[in-house]
Formats: C-alpha cells, sequence, structure tokens
C-alpha cells in the first residue's frame, strides 16, 4: 500500500511576497490575540465569584493562567515571526543561496502549520471562556427572574 504525502509542495513556489504577508498576516492576528488576552483577563476579575458557583476551573486562578500561557506562547510566536521575517532577506537578495533559500522555505511551512494549530487552540480557548460567560449570564438572567416573581 502506498503512503500518501499530504505535506503540501505548494512551499516549493511560494513567493517571498507571499511569504512576507503570511509573516504580516500572523503577525496582526498575535498582536490582536495579544490585546484580546488582557480583555478575558479583566473579563474573568468581573465575573470572579460567579466563576466559583460554575466551578468549571477549579479556580478562576486555573483560568487565568491559562490565559497567562496562552499570552506567553503569543509573545513566543510573535518574536519567532518577526525573526522569521527578518530572515526573509535571503530570499531577496538576488544571491543564489539554494540551501539557505530551501531551509527557509521549510521553516515558513513549518512555522505556518505551527501558527494554524496555535490559532485553533486559541480559537478553542476563546469558546470556552465565552461559552462559561455565556453560562453566568444566563444564571443571573435566571436569578434575576426569580427575584422578581418573589
Amino acid at each position: 500500500m502506498k503512503t500518501i504525502q499530504t505535506t503540501p509542495k505548494y512551499i516549493e513556489w511560494i513567493s517571498a511576497e507571499d511569504m512576507h504577508t503570511d509573516s504580516l498576516h500572523w503577525l496582526s492576528q498575535l498582536n490582536f490575540i495579544k490585546d484580546e488576552h488582557f480583555f478575558f483577563e479583566d473579563l474573568i476579575s468581573t465575573f470572579s465569584s460567579q466563576l466559583k458557583k460554575l466551578d468549571v476551573f477549579s479556580s478562576d486562578k486555573e483560568i487565568i493562567d491559562v490565559i497567562t500561557r496562552s499570552y506567553r506562547r503569543t509573545e513566543q510566536l510573535i518574536s519567532v515571526v518577526k525573526k522569521h521575517e527578518k530572515e526573509l532577506e535571503i530570499m531577496l537578495d538576488g544571491v543564489d543561496q539554494i540551501e539557505d533559500e530551501k531551509k527557509y522555505k521549510e521553516t515558513h511551512r513549518n512555522l505556518s502549520k505551527e501558527m494554524e494549530e496555535f490559532f485553533k487552540e486559541y480559537r478553542g480557548l476563546k469558546v470556552q471562556l465565552f461559552n462559561i460567560i455565556k453560562n453566568i449570564k444566563k444564571e443571573e438572567k435566571l436569578q434575576s427572574s426569580l427575584d422578581k416573581k418573589l
């Protein structure tokens, strides 16, 4: 039985301009995510007492730890992408450096996979946090309705 190669070969033909665009897009997304982390920390602080009642996480400290780890990973990826962007010169200097260019493209492919995985994980974290807040708001609304009836 033959194995099927699932790694796309498009990276061999991707232009320096496209790789530059990818890097700028990643940086934009990562910087936005960085700002969202601050929003989530504020949100957790605002709903701290309600979070304890829901018992989704063992404590609001655990939620903050998850957000903090995600923030650190975001910072790390920003550094990696900036470094990668600076190394793009290898592709643009007009000098044929076949091995270096091949290595750069391979790094870009790996970074592309890493970014895709990170964004997927981050979306999962966001969904989880928003579901928690949604449940808190539903509970508050229900409690408010019960209080009005009494």
